[in-house]
């Protein structure tokens, strides 16, 4: 909890700071013009990334369902238990890890973000 209420003193400073900065140097229109333009881009972001992310949410689950995950994670299941050796045999999270882990070999990109979730 310590380490978020920093994180929010560090990011409101910044804010604080560069409205400050626009003020002072005359341009604080153009940074309310930004302010408003990135949270316009970063709605798009998201509406975006929630479309990706649920496609391969439903792919992830029919694997499951087909029985790939349990496959994958036995083929690499040594290499799991080397790098996390506190997560017990069979736990589900072993599949999960799997997934992401071989979706990053494979450089499928935003396909390992629903995994690691």
């Amino acid at each position: 909890m310590r380490v978020k209420s920093m994180l929010n003193f560090i990011w409101a400073g910044m804010i604080l700071l560069a409205v400050i900065y626009g003020a002072v140097s005359g341009h604080l229109a153009e940074v309310t013009n930004a302010a408003l333009d990135s949270a316009g881009e970063a709605i798009s972001l998201c509406i975006t990334m929630a479309g990706v992310v649920a496609l391969w949410m439903g792919l992830m689950e029919i694997a499951q369902k087909a029985g790939l995950v349990s496959k994958l994670t036995k083929g690499i299941g040594p290499f799991l238990r080397f790098m996390f050796p506190g997560i017990p045999k069979g736990h589900p999270a072993e599949g999960y890890i799997a997934t992401n882990v071989i979706a990053n070999v494979l450089g499928l990109g935003w396909a390992c973000t629903p995994a690691g979730l």
